[in-house]
C-alpha cells in the first residue's frame, strides 16, 4: 500500500526552507574557520599511504563546533617522548555553503564533498584539525534530504607538509613546526627573497630544492624548510655548492649547515628533564623494569 497521496515529504520549498534555517543557525552559533583541501603529491599505491602532502589554498566558511564542553579525545598526554596533544573536535557545515565557499573556488578538488585528510583551521584556538571521517547522513532524511556534513577531526600533527595557501597567517602558523636548516653563506650577494625556492645541483646530478624561511643580510645566514630532492629519495644539502634562488637569482655558497627541529608550543622536553632530575619527579634508579618492585 502506498503512502498518503495527498501529502509528500519531498517538497522542494520545505527542503529549501529547512536548509536556509540550518545555514542561518550555523552563521549565528558557528565559528568562521578555514578549510584547507589536501593535494596529494606522491601516493604510495602499494601501502595506500601519502608520502607527501601539500595545501595550496584556504577557504573561509562557517562551521558549528559540536563540542560544547571543550575538545574531545584523550587531551594532553605526558609520555616518554614528550607531550602529545590528542584533542578531537566535530564540525558541522552546510552542504550548500561548502559547495559555494570551497568547491566553487578550488579547481583542484576532485570530489564533491569534504575529504578525509583535509584540514580545518580554527582561528579561535589557532589549531589545525585533520578530518578523519565525514558523516554525510546526519540528520537522517527528516525531509528526504541531507543538508549538512559532520566532520570528525583530530589534532593535526605536522610532518613537513607544504603550506602555500596564500594566507600569511595560516602559512606562518604551520611553518613554525617545520624542520629547519640554517646555512651560513660565503657572501650576501643580492640576497634571497622570503618564500622563494632555491635549488642546489649536486655532483651526482641530484637537484635539491627548498623553501626560504628567513634571510639575514648582516650574518649571511639562510633558513630553509621543506628540503627535498627531484628523484624523491633522501638527500642532504652540501657545503661548497652554490644555491640558486628562483626569484632573486641569488647564487651563494654555504660554508656550514646546522639542522634545527626547533621548539614548538607542545615541546618542553628539556624542561621536563630538568624538573625530573632536580625534583625527583621520575625514578631513574630502577635497574630491572620488568621485575617485581623490591
Amino acid at each position: 500500500m502506498a503512502t498518503n497521496h495527498y501529502f509528500s515529504q519531498v517538497v522542494k520549498g520545505e527542503q529549501r526552507l529547512y536548509e536556509d534555517i540550518i545555514i542561518e543557525s550555523l552563521k549565528i552559533y558557528g565559528q568562521d574557520v578555514y578549510y584547507l583541501p589536501r593535494d596529494i603529491i606522491n601516493e604510495d599505491t602499494i601501502l595506500g599511504e601519502d608520502v607527501q602532502s601539500r595545501y595550496n589554498s584556504s577557504h573561509k566558511v562557517e562551521m558549528y563546533i559540536e563540542n560544547t564542553d571543550g575538545f574531545d579525545g584523550e587531551g594532553d598526554l605526558f609520555t616518554k617522548f614528550g607531550v602529545e596533544i590528542r584533542d578531537e573536535a566535530t564540525f558541522i557545515v552546510s552542504r550548500t555553503r561548502w559547495k559555494e565557499m570551497v568547491l566553487r573556488y578550488d579547481n583542484e578538488i576532485t570530489g564533491t564533498r569534504p575529504r578525509e585528510g583535509d584540514i580545518v583551521y580554527l582561528a579561535l584556538s589557532k589549531s589545525f584539525f585533520k578530518i578523519t571521517h565525514v558523516e554525510h547522513e546526519s540528520p537522517f532524511y527528516q525531509l528526504s534530504n541531507l543538508p549538512t556534513y559532520k566532520l570528525r577531526c583530530e589534532k593535526f600533527e605536522y610532518s613537513d607538509e607544504q603550506f602555500a595557501t596564500g594566507n600569511i597567517e595560516l602559512d606562518k602558523e604551520a611553518e613554525q613546526y617545520a624542520y629547519t636548516y640554517e646555512l651560513v653563506m660565503d657572501s650576501s650577494g643580492p640576497g634571497y627573497i622570503l618564500g622563494e625556492y632555491v635549488t642546489q645541483t649536486q655532483t651526482s646530478g641530484t637537484i635539491i630544492y627548498a623553501d626560504v624561511l628567513s634571510w639575514n643580510d648582516s650574518s649571511n645566514t639562510l633558513g630553509l624548510i621543506h628540503v627535498g630532492a627531484d628523484d624523491g629519495k633522501f638527500a642532504e644539502l652540501a657545503t661548497g655548492i652554490a644555491l640558486l634562488g628562483n626569484a632573486s637569482r641569488a647564487f651563494c655558497t654555504p660554508t656550514s649547515i646546522i639542522e634545527d627541529i626547533g621548539a614548538t608550543k607542545s615541546d618542553m622536553n628539556d624542561e621536563f628533564e630538568t624538573t625530573a632530575t632536580d625534583m625527583s619527579f621520575l625514578d631513574f634508579t630502577e635497574s630491572n623494569p620488568f621485575g617485581d618492585v623490591q
